[in-house]
């Protein structure tokens, strides 16, 4: 039963090693995105779930909001918890830019008091105003 078990120098598949890390959810989640071709290993793209990799390799995983980089130090035993799965890799990705840190939605909001006003701000702005109200009859 011990000779299934990775070594600390032995290669691992590639749908294995992403879900031992916790990159992905499941290894079928895994085995969809290498599929895709969104795994990038030393820079090649990759597409088969059976590739292996081993310490050293350098893996770039296209996620939904984000890239990661991240460097091989050994291959997985079992998906552990977040503390285990961190000495599987050395993490290489580059810190977000200030674009990438906000959301499509946050940059759709603006500030409040710039551009056009609302119409709750126009009502508040109506109710300060002194004077008759502009709708008399």
């Amino acid at each position: 039963m011990d000779d299934k078990r990775p070594q600390s120098g032995s290669r691992q598949r590639i749908d294995k090693w992403l879900f031992f890390a916790r990159v992905s959810k499941s290894r079928s989640l895994a085995q969809d995105r290498v599929a895709g071709g969104h795994v990038r290993i030393n820079g090649q793209i990759v597409r088969q779930s059976s590739h292996l990799i081993g310490p050293g390799d350098r893996i770039e995983v296209a996620l939904q909001k984000r890239d990661i980089v991240l460097l091989v130090v050994k291959a997985g035993d079992r998906r552990g918890p977040y503390e285990e799965a961190r000495l599987l890799y050395q993490d290489l990705t580059p810190p977000p830019s200030e674009e990438d840190k906000l959301g499509p939605l946050e940059q759709a909001t603006r500030l409040p008091g710039s551009g056009r006003p609302t119409k709750k701000e126009r009502r508040a702005i109506d109710r300060l105003q002194p004077g008759e109200p502009w709708f008399d009859d």
